[in-house]
């Protein structure tokens, strides 16, 4: 039996980390969903209301979707702006929207946190309630590929991200060795450039972060916002929460400029990943926004026996730094069925589109010829 919970404290986070467990990934833990909702980072004023599927069999929960129902589409990075307007012109609502994903967090784990249920198992259910609720769509952001065929009125989206893959390196020179002579050189030169402008980096677990440390990079992340005339998404209780409740999880990258703090950078990790999520600086310099968001997060990597670095979307210059092309997928249902032709060819020359893309960029990248 399925039912829908409005507040993440409707669960208790023994019964909700027992099945996220086995998806480990820190976006879908218990402490970091409901930081967001606490803070009210995650709430109906920023257009994201709490809307978790729960599946119980005799009382016992086999299943939890992080969900929520959307006035709007940002913070999904799957970018459906087009299909709202289209939906508007003809006089037709788009939202309420029904959307699984970890808000502001567009990184690729199982959706659905159960250790018996897959996620094409509940895509009927959905279309249920929300054909029952009036919702007008449902949207599952960032989750593994389904292997199976899919429903027909189900689409299949695509995008494209940037990772770095450690492929047993022992240090950056042993990665940097992969490179062709020239893209080598560029990536030393801009490094060391970092030392030529008098910049140090040091790093920083979340309990190692001071209330001090914790105030800059806040004041630095919400620069970023402010500078593109947005306001930031998360508030600093928010970060507050994590610092105090997802340590182990948190690295935080800080570049100083004869002692006072100039930049950060701030990314979570497990025991697989290293996550870029937020930077921010006070002061322009050349080539730090390369260091601390990307050279440093391969070194704390490649010292840490990590697989994998997911710096965040897009950002073709990722490619010459060594970041390879990785197809991600979501999955969408739309109600209004005269729509639906249109949306499914999109989808299928967005497809075509992106997989095209990919390939072009793995003929971008640095990496010396295996030929």
């Amino acid at each position: 039996m399925n039912k829908f919970i409005n507040s993440i404290e409707d669960i208790t986070s023994s019964s909700w980390d027992k099945l996220a467990a086995n998806n480990n990934s820190p976006f879908s833990q218990h402490n970091f969903l409901h930081a967001l909702e606490k803070s009210q980072s995650v709430s109906p004023k920023q257009g994201w209301t709490p809307h978790h599927l729960i599946n119980t069999d005799d009382n016992e929960i086999k299943a939890i979707m992080p969900m929520y129902l959307k006035s709007n589409s940002w913070g999904e990075y799957v970018f459906d702006w087009d299909w709202a307007e289209v939906f508007q012109q003809h006089g037709i609502e788009y939202y309420p929207k029904l959307v699984a994903t970890s808000p502001f967090t567009p990184v690729t784990s199982n959706k659905i946190l159960s250790k018996t249920i897959e996620v094409p198992e509940l895509f009927t259910d959905l279309t249920q309630h929300c054909l029952a609720e009036d919702i007008h769509s449902w949207h599952i952001l960032y989750c593994d590929k389904v292997t199976t065929s899919l429903p027909d009125d189900v689409y299949e989206r695509n995008t494209v991200q940037f990772h770095w893959i450690n492929r047993g390196y022992q240090d950056f020179e042993h990665f940097l060795a992969t490179f062709t002579s020239r893209k080598r050189k560029n990536t030393q030169k801009e490094r060391a450039s970092i030392a030529q402008q008098g910049l140090k980096v040091r790093q920083l677990k979340g309990s190692d972060i001071s209330p001090q440390e914790l105030k800059f990079f806040y004041l630095a992340y919400q620069l970023t916002y402010l500078k593109r005339g947005h306001q930031p998404h998360l508030s600093f209780d928010f970060f507050q929460q994590i610092i105090e409740t997802m340590g182990d999880n948190i690295l935080l990258n800080i570049a100083s400029d004869n002692e006072e703090d100039v930049a950060c950078a701030l990314f979570f990790f497990d025991d697989e990943q290293l996550y870029g999520r937020y930077w921010g600086c006070t002061k322009p310099y050349k080539n730090l926004h390369f260091e601390l968001c990307y050279y440093q997060g391969i070194e704390f990597c490649i010292a840490n026996n990590l697989k994998r670095f997911n710096p965040g979307t897009q950002g073709e210059h990722k490619i010459q730094r060594g970041f390879e092309p990785i197809l991600t997928y979501s999955y969408h249902w739309i109600k209004h069925q005269p729509f639906r032709a249109a949306i499914k060819d999109f989808c299928k020359q967005e497809q075509l589109h992106m997989q095209k893309y990919q390939q072009q960029c793995h003929q971008a990248l640095p990496f010396k010829s295996t030929d």
